[in-house]
């Protein structure tokens, strides 16, 4: 009897664990743009001053972004082109990541520098620091992370729920050992929360990439665009940030 307990105990848990790697994440992006044009050393103060005048009655701008997640895959999207904070209305750049684990491989769409651009490549997962803080996130406690992006000089922050024990997350970060609920980029420019966590069987669309014409790229040569936009931006004292996701 005791050796039929203990293995019911056993299949219930396998069966908790299971049901907590497959579903959805809504999360909600907010952008402090006053912060971040503050922190652009090469941008005039005149110009400082404009966006805090521009952005002073609204300055936390809020977007809805959406990570279906099982075991092995996860995609990271848009969920629709639904209105935006403020009630406005438009069609989002794409912006569609997908990660396969299993396979160690990534595909990314990504529309920037008026071009929409495929990045295919193996996942290159950061080199985390994991802390010893925690705190509660849409109702599951979290450990903290850190990296960096070394492209755009970033310090990252995620808090990741073990009890998740999937290796995915927003954006373009993954790796650890829990699936990511926040990021913080450069200490509150950037905050993406998940605002609800909902465990289901996917279907084979929510984790389906759109069919997409773009340029095929890899890591280094996207590291590249980049690197070359934010030094144009600085040559030329603009915000690279209007035309490249923070």
């Amino acid at each position: 009897m005791k050796k039929l307990l203990i293995i019911l105990c056993l299949l219930t848990s396998s069966a908790a664990m299971a049901q907590k790697t497959e579903g959805i994440v809504t999360y909600e992006r907010k952008t402090y743009w006053t912060k971040l044009i503050a922190r652009l050393t090469f941008l005039s103060q005149e110009q400082k001053d404009r966006a805090a005048q521009t952005w002073k009655n609204d300055d936390e701008y809020k977007e809805k972004m959406k990570l279906a997640f099982n075991a092995n895959e996860s995609l990271y999207a848009y969920p629709t082109d639904e209105p935006t904070d403020g009630g406005y209305s438009w069609r989002n750049s794409d912006l569609f990541l997908y990660r396969n684990f299993e396979k160690d491989k990534k595909t990314d769409i990504i529309e920037m520098l008026g071009k929409t651009y495929i990045v295919e490549d193996s996942l290159h997962t950061p080199s985390w620091k994991i802390g010893n803080q925690i705190k509660d996130i849409a109702g599951y406690i979290c450990m903290k992370a850190e990296t960096e992006d070394p492209i755009k000089k970033q310090k990252i922050t995620a808090w990741f729920a073990q009890d998740i024990p999937v290796p995915a997350g927003p954006e373009r970060y993954n790796g650890l050992p829990g699936l990511i609920l926040e990021l913080n980029i450069n200490d509150g420019d950037v905050i993406i929360e998940a605002t609800n966590v909902t465990f289901k069987s996917l279907t084979p669309d929510d984790l389906k990439l759109p069919k997409t014409k773009g340029k095929k790229i890899n890591d280094a040569a996207y590291d590249a665009l980049i690197k070359q936009h934010v030094a144009e931006s600085i040559s030329a004292h603009r915000n690279p940030y209007w035309a490249i996701r923070y």
